[in-house]
């Protein structure tokens, strides 16, 4: 009777987990292993329960997975609110951040950022959050001066995410003082093309030297490059 009771008690804890505990027991999986592993039997394995539980409190292993990508979400705002700011140059600290993120948090990474299906949430979304984070740096931008802060950060967001995905490969071996200095590089090359003039000055420039080469003139430049750029910029 003992023996009976005790196995009794054992599935009545097993049975009555909570949503919350079985949504912490997926998080863990997805951030150690992967959000593709996040099975129905491997995640009743690591809960400690029978999968019934989990499609009592979720209709489908989707629901899981978007209650994964939502605690996924706070977790990184937390990573980028803790993370140091020191540099006063815009979109600096968030990138290096984001690249810190996917570094440490490869497997979180890909379920945000590397994913195609984000229930509905856009890139802009996860990296901007609830605190504004990328709406922050686009205000420090137009306060030093930016025609188009917005442009200057579709820019450096490339530049930035496509470091970011090179830690996931492997292929990323820059340190903090490198990769500041290139983020900072960046962001004043980029700012010099989002001005009026700058943009301007430079499809005269490729005016002049399109001209030169059809008039057969040296131009010291490649004519294959004079042309690619004309036809993207004039």
């Amino acid at each position: 009777d003992k023996k009976v009771s005790e196995k009794g008690v054992g599935m009545s804890r097993k049975e009555s987990i909570t949503k919350k505990e079985i949504a912490a027991a997926a998080f863990r999986m997805a951030r150690s292993e992967g959000l593709g592993e996040v099975t129905a039997r491997k995640l009743a394995q690591a809960a400690g329960c029978s999968t019934q539980p989990i499609f009592r409190v979720y209709q489908n292993m989707e629901e899981v997975q978007a209650d994964v990508l939502e605690q996924a979400t706070v977790f990184f705002e937390e990573f980028y609110d803790n993370y140091p700011k020191s540099q006063a140059v815009p979109f600096v600290n968030l990138g290096l951040a984001y690249i810190s993120f996917a570094e440490k948090e490869s497997n979180l990474f890909r379920a945000m950022f590397l994913n195609g299906d984000r229930k509905g949430k856009s890139l802009y979304e996860l990296l901007n959050g609830t605190k504004g984070n990328v709406l922050r740096e686009i205000g420090k931008a137009k306060e030093e001066g930016c025609k188009d802060p917005q442009g200057l950060f579709m820019k450096m967001w490339i530049f930035i995410h496509g470091a970011a995905c090179m830690t996931i490969t492997g292929d990323y071996d820059l340190g903090i003082t490198e990769t500041v200095w290139q983020l900072v590089a960046a962001y004043r090359a980029f700012r010099w093309f989002c001005r009026p003039e700058a943009v301007l000055k430079d499809n005269l420039w490729l005016a002049w030297m399109y001209w030169r080469l059809l008039r057969g003139c040296n131009t010291n430049v490649s004519p294959g490059y004079i042309q690619l750029c004309c036809g993207f910029r004039l």
